[in-house]
């Protein structure tokens, strides 16, 4: 069966039929799906029923890994985590804030590979906003205000030990490893052209962009909230639905994405692998 694309209708998003993630890809179905990667920045592969060696598998086919900080490996597999939640955890929805994934890393990864293994009867959808849609609708002297300024990215208000995720939150079941580590920053262009289509898009999230080089404190993040504020509006955001067996692939580099509850008194988890750059595809 030869690889289907179909658009989702939103600002992004495409679901990927005629895959068989547990089977080696030809090369010309890789490049079918970077293609479709590139334009649709989120793509998912319905029905895949995958075990956990199998989904580590895929992961490598798109690239090499990338890192994973804070969050501790499966054993014996050191490139997936679980993203987690019993049915009876009452704390804070993990990773409900927008955000890139791992921001504040000097090479942030490329895309993200996640698996729903146990997915609830209701709620647990994805946001996901299209940051290059976003950086478009712009006013020009905002674009003017922002071409040259840098965002000061952290892991500290989830991951520092006085963090969301540190020594105050109890009863979580995923591996989350709180550290000092998560105090240090990184900059990163508040507008960063995409490195395959070009396409200039917003790189700041509410999770990881805590100021901007060089600003006061107090004006920075009044300008942030602005961009935050207008890359979170409905035109610009696609729900992702979830389902048992899909895998879903998004590109990091032009979307922001964030969780949803709404599904207290269900388990729910999903397999988690970064890729820190598309590699082994045409044009990659």
């Amino acid at each position: 069966m030869a690889i289907q694309v179909k658009p989702s209708g939103g600002v992004c998003g495409a679901a990927i039929l005629g895959v068989d993630l547990r089977r080696p890809l030809a090369p010309e179905d890789r490049a079918a799906i970077h293609a479709a990667s590139r334009a649709h920045k989120v793509i998912w592969f319905p029905d895949q029923a995958m075990s956990l060696c199998d989904f580590e598998t895929a992961g490598a086919q798109f690239g090499p890994y990338g890192e994973d900080p804070f969050i501790a490996p499966l054993p014996g597999h050191p490139h997936v985590i679980e993203v987690k939640r019993l049915a009876d955890e009452s704390g804070p929805i993990f990773a409900e804030a927008w955000h890139s994934d791992w921001s504040f890393l000097p090479e942030p990864p490329a895309a993200t590979l996640l698996y729903g293994v146990t997915i609830p009867p209701i709620g647990g959808d994805t946001l996901f906003a299209d940051l290059a849609a976003a950086y478009a609708a712009l006013p020009t002297a905002m674009k003017a205000k922002i071409a040259d300024l840098k965002g000061v990215h952290s892991a500290r208000r989830g991951y520092a030990k006085d963090g969301a995720y540190g020594a105050a939150d109890k009863g979580r079941s995923m591996t989350i490893v709180a550290s000092d580590a998560a105090l240090a920053t990184q900059t990163h262009p508040l507008v960063r052209p995409h490195p395959e289509t070009g396409a200039p898009c917003l790189f700041a999230s509410m999770a990881y962009t805590i100021g901007i080089e060089g600003m006061a404190a107090e004006e920075g993040f009044g300008l942030l909230l602005d961009l935050f504020r207008h890359q979170a509006q409905p035109d610009f955001v696609y729900r992702h639905s979830w389902a048992p067996g899909m895998a879903t692939l998004w590109d990091n580099r032009c979307l922001n994405h964030m969780a949803t509850g709404g599904y207290q008194g269900h388990d729910r988890l999903l397999w988690r692998s970064t890729i820190a750059r598309w590699g082994n595809t045409e044009g990659a």
